[in-house]
C-alpha cells in the first residue's frame, strides 16, 4: 500500500513541470503573453501559481512518504527529513552557482527555488509530524497571521512595497547584498529566508490534502471536500487581499490562502477525472514528467544555462545557442505559417511560445527514456 502512487498527483506534478518550463524559457522575454509572465508586484497571474503548486504537491507527497513512519517523529523520519532537505538545498545552490567558473562564492546567490522547497519541506515536515493533525490548521493560521503582523508593524510607512518591506531588510542583514537576487533592480530575493516562513504553510496545506486523498478508496466525498475547502481558502485569500495584498515575491499570507485553495481545487478535479472516473487516456505525456520531476527541473535549468553559454556565429556577430534557435528556427517557422494564413498579430509572441514548447519536447524525450527504462531519480 505504501508503494501505491496517486496518479492524479503525478499528473498535477507533471502539468506543473511543463508549465514551469514554458514560463521559464520563452524564446524572447520581450515577446511573452501576459498570462505567461509573473505579476510585476501585487497580484497573481497563472504563472504565479507554478511555485506554490510545487510546494503544495511537496506537502501532499510528504503525507504518503511519511506513512511508512506512521506519521510520527522518530529517528528514521528525522534522518529522512534532514537528508532530503540538505540534498535538495545543495542541488539548488549548485544550480545557481553553475557553471562555477568566473563566479566567486562571495557573489553567488544563496537562496532560490529548490532552496526554498528544501527549507519549506524540512520545517513543514517536522511541524506535521510533531503537531496533531487536528491542530495543523491552527498552526498554519498562527504562521500566516504572525507573518502579516511582522510585515505590517516592522515595515514602515509602506510595509508591502518593494523598498519598504521587512523581508528585504531581514535578508540583507542575514545574507548580505551580494547573495541576493538583483532582478527587481535592487537586492531583493523573492525566495528569501523570511518569506520562506509562510511558504511552510503552503506545504502544510498540501499535507492536509494528502490525508484527504490518501485515506481509503477514491470517491466523490473526497472530491467535494477538497473543492469546498479550496473554494473557502481561495475566497479567504481574496478577502484578505483587501488589507494584505496577494503578492508572490513577498509570499504574503493572502497569497498562501489563494494559491493553496486553487491547488486544492485543481487536485480535486484531477482526482475526480483520474482516480474516481478513471479517465486516464490523456495522462501519459504528463505522467513521465511527474514521476521524475526533480530531475527534469534540474536538467531543464541546466540546459537553459548551457544554451546561453554556447556562442554561435562569426566574431563580432556571435549569439547564444538560445537566441540562435529562437531567431533562426522559431521566428522563420512562425513567419512562414503567418504568411500562409495571411495573419499578422502576435507572430513574435507565438515564435517565443514555440521556442518554449520545443524545450518541453526536448525535456520530454529525456524523461521518457528514463521512464521506459524504469529509472526514477528520487532523494
Amino acid at each position: 500500500m505504501n508503494k501505491q502512487r496517486l496518479l492524479s498527483l503525478d499528473i498535477y506534478r507533471g502539468i506543473t513541470i511543463v508549465f514551469m518550463i514554458i514560463v521559464n524559457t520563452p524564446g524572447s522575454w520581450q515577446y511573452v503573453y501576459a498570462p505567461l509572465r509573473h505579476s510585476e508586484w501585487h497580484g497573481c497571474t497563472p504563472t504565479d501559481l507554478v511555485f506554490p503548486s510545487f510546494l503544495f504537491i511537496v506537502g501532499v507527497s510528504m503525507w504518503f512518504s511519511m506513512k511508512k513512519y506512521g506519521h510520527n517523529l522518530n529517528t528514521a523520519s528525522v534522518l529522512k527529513i534532514l537528508y532530503r532537505t540538505l540534498i535538495i538545498f545543495a542541488a539548488g545552490f549548485l544550480l545557481v552557482w553553475f557553471p562555477f567558473f568566473g563566479k566567486e562564492l562571495s557573489t553567488v546567490r544563496i537562496m532560490g527555488v529548490l532552496q526554498r522547497i528544501a527549507l519549506a519541506y524540512g520545517f513543514g515536515a517536522l511541524i506535521c509530524l510533531i503537531v496533531k493533525r487536528n491542530y495543523l490548521w491552527v498552526v498554519s493560521a498562527v504562521i500566516l497571521l504572525g507573518y502579516w503582523a511582522l510585515l505590517y508593524f516592522a515595515g514602515g510607512n509602506e510595509p508591502y512595497s518593494l523598498e519598504g518591506n521587512v523581508v528585504l531588510k531581514f535578508d540583507l542583514l542575514l545574507l548580505g547584498e551580494n547573495h541576493l537576487y538583483h532582478g527587481f533592480g535592487i537586492p531583493f530575493d523573492p525566495e528569501g529566508l523570511l518569506s520562506t516562513i509562510p511558504a511552510v504553510a503552503t506545504v502544510i496545506i498540501g499535507f492536509m490534502a494528502g490525508e484527504i486523498v490518501g485515506s481509503g478508496p477514491a470517491d466523490m466525498k473526497k472530491v467535494l471536500r477538497m473543492v469546498l475547502i479550496g473554494l473557502l481558502l481561495t475566497i479567504a485569500g481574496l478577502v484578505w487581499n483587501i488589507w494584505f495584498p496577494i503578492n508572490k515575491p513577498l509570499w504574503t499570507s493572502s497569497y498562501v490562502l489563494y494559491t493553496g485553495g486553487l491547488s486544492l481545487i485543481i487536485l480535486g478535479l484531477l482526482y475526480l477525472l483520474i482516480d474516481v472516473l478513471n479517465f486516464k487516456w490523456w495522462t501519459g505525456f504528463f505522467k513521465v514528467f511527474g514521476m521524475n520531476a526533480l530531475f527534469i527541473y534540474i536538467m531543464a535549468s541546466l540546459w537553459t544555462k548551457i544554451m546561453l553559454l554556447i556562442k554561435i556565429g562569426a566574431a563580432g556577430e556571435k549569439m547564444s545557442l538560445y537566441s540562435w534557435i529562437y531567431t533562426m528556427l522559431c521566428v522563420p517557422i512562425m513567419e512562414s505559417i503567418y504568411n500562409l494564413l495571411n495573419i499578422n498579430k502576435y507572430m513574435f509572441e507565438n515564435a517565443s511560445l514555440l521556442f518554449a514548447l520545443l524545450q518541453v519536447f526536448l525535456m520530454w524525450i529525456l524523461v521518457y527514456i528514463l521512464y521506459r527504462r524504469k529509472i526514477f531519480i528520487k532523494v
